[in-house]
């Protein structure tokens, strides 16, 4: 693994209607873990549901784990409470970055929060420029990324439905998108 000093973090964004924004990113969170460096994965929607992913990084000891939304929120009751989980969760990640800890952070589903307008692109954008260490890969998901997170990347991908099993009446399938 190349020391922090050598390494050159990147900003990925996983974006899109597609199904694999945040099944890519923890790919990348089983390959930096398997390099031997220290990993945070922090869900800001998914909440407490058991996944296979959540399961497997059990088996790292350099994979630190957070599970902190309230689930999925696009027919919430409690808009309130969703805005405040959301910048809490906001303000535990960047504690987390901002401790160097980590050498490759995830922040999964964050940008459904600026859909929502929960928290702003433009304060995201301005923490990774300003605060987010020179040497830390950071890779942040969710549909409708903002362009003020885009325009400060280094890689952003858009995921595209062609085909999906759900339309098909296929419910979500372990394994496969849990």
């Amino acid at each position: 693994m190349k020391s922090r000093e050598r390494r050159q973090g990147i900003v990925l964004v996983h974006t899109g209607e597609g199904k694999g924004k945040s099944s890519s990113a923890f790919g990348m969170v089983f390959r930096a873990a398997g390099w031997g460096m220290k990993v945070c994965v922090i869900q800001f929607i998914k909440g407490q549901w058991k996944t296979g992913e959540q399961e497997a990084a059990k088996r790292f000891d350099n994979i630190e784990w957070h599970a902190l939304g309230d689930g999925f929120t696009w027919d919430t009751k409690n808009p309130e409470q969703d805005i405040k989980t959301s910048r809490a969760i906001w303000e535990f990640a960047k504690d987390k970055i901002r401790s160097q800890e980590y050498d490759f952070v995830l922040l999964d589903e964050i940008n459904y929060c600026c859909g929502y307008n929960w928290v702003s692109g433009q304060e995201i954008a301005d923490f990774i420029e300003q605060e987010k260490p020179p040497w830390m890969h950071l890779v942040l998901t969710g549909r409708n990324a903002p362009q003020e997170v885009i325009d400060v990347a280094h890689t952003v991908t858009e995921m595209k439905i062609i085909k999906h099993a759900y339309k098909q009446g296929i419910k979500a399938a372990q394994g496969v998108e849990f």
